[in-house]
């Protein structure tokens, strides 16, 4: 079952994709513990390696953050990052990155210089013995 992830929060997701392209952005979305919904995006900097635009890193500081979080009452809930071509997949690099065991689901934007063009979120299945897509959004 999909995480609710408010039009609000995506829109901030959105301008920071926009604001990072051509490389890629990164960071996380928490909410209440247990809870069915995210309400706050928690930027972070993409420490790929430089010349790599198709990936991300969240490293350092902000890394030892994201982890501490999960014993909080507002742990991280999805992991989001963007696409510089322009689509939302979970690619075969996501899906190797994802295997952390991280308990996230994930949020992958597509966009181009022109802006953001959809966003598709993304969670583990047993039942799949894989990363399953969750919800699909078109971005006008």
């Amino acid at each position: 079952m999909a995480i609710e992830i408010p039009d609000d929060v995506r829109a901030r997701v959105y301008a920071e994709a926009l604001r990072a392209y051509p490389r890629e952005c990164c960071g996380y979305l928490v909410g209440p513990a247990g809870g069915a919904a995210v309400d706050t995006a928690v930027p972070c900097a993409n420490h790929a390696p430089a010349g790599v635009d198709d990936a991300f890193a969240i490293d350092g500081a902000e890394l030892f953050a994201f982890a501490r979080a999960f014993d909080g009452p507002r742990p991280p809930r999805v992991v989001y990052h963007s696409h510089p071509n322009g689509r939302a997949y979970f690619s075969a690099r996501d899906r190797d990155a994802a295997r952390d065991g991280w308990p996230v689901q994930h949020l992958v934007v597509g966009v181009t210089a022109a802006g953001p063009t959809e966003a598709a979120q993304f969670g583990w299945s047993a039942a799949a013995h894989d990363f399953i897509e969750l919800a699909r959004w078109s971005i006008p």
